[in-house]
């Protein structure tokens, strides 16, 4: 592997939900997930857990920016909106990042930019560095 992407494509449970990763940079990323009526829940909006998996995806990508596997210690969500369907983007971003330890925060949005959800994650870096360059 060469690429924070292809380390992703490993996340087979995003792949399969259709996240896709659009950005990522240092302590940084950008996914993106478009509804389809198997993310849907019984009430006929998008299942939470969805919406968790595209915000979880995002984290990973900006925590494991910098080349050292990077898992959550502990993670978040709060609900805003509901959608049927369209786009929704997840917007994560590194609030604190340390030898040990990160934090970041996740925005949920819709294709109109109105905020879904926010997440907020807290990781724990191991010693194991993978196999691409830290993004700059």
């Amino acid at each position: 592997m060469s690429t924070l992407q292809e380390f992703l494509k490993g996340d087979k449970f995003a792949l399969l939900a259709g996240v896709e990763l659009l950005d990522a940079g240092n302590g940084y990323a950008k996914a993106r997930m478009e509804i389809k009526p198997e993310h849907l829940n019984g009430g006929g909006v998008c299942q939470g857990g969805a919406i968790f998996t595209l915000a979880d995806l995002a984290f990973a990508a900006a925590t494991n920016s910098h080349a050292r596997l990077t898992f959550s210690i502990h993670s978040g969500i709060n609900f805003f909106r509901s959608e049927r369907k369209g786009v929704l983007y997840a917007e994560a971003k590194e609030v604190f990042s340390h030898k040990r330890l990160s934090n970041c925060e996740v925005n949920i949005t819709n294709e109109a930019g109105e905020l879904i959800a926010t997440f907020t994650g807290t990781g724990y870096r191991k010693d194991t560095e993978l196999p691409f360059a830290a993004l700059e």
